[in-house]
């Protein structure tokens, strides 16, 4: 029985390492080190996830507009 294993060694030792590599290179890694995000292999398929800061107020022209309105109007009823 031990000579019918042998020639079969070589190919079970490289279809384990295939299979190793497949499961490392599909699984990614994406890591946090020092507070930052590194990026897993699929980085550029990811949704976004930063968003500029703006105004706090989404309306902050139009409340401006509403406030230099309602100024002219007290300065022409004096």
């Amino acid at each position: 029985m031990s000579g019918s294993s042998k020639p079969k060694r070589p190919l079970r030792s490289l279809l384990v390492g295939l299979g190793l590599l497949v499961v490392t290179g599909v699984t990614g890694c994406q890591i946090d080190l020092g507070g930052q995000m590194h990026p897993s292999p699929y980085y550029t398929t990811d949704d976004i996830q930063y968003f500029a800061p703006g105004p706090e107020m989404k309306l902050a022209r139009e409340a401006a507009a509403q406030r230099a309105a309602m100024a002219e109007q007290n300065l022409q009823r004096r």
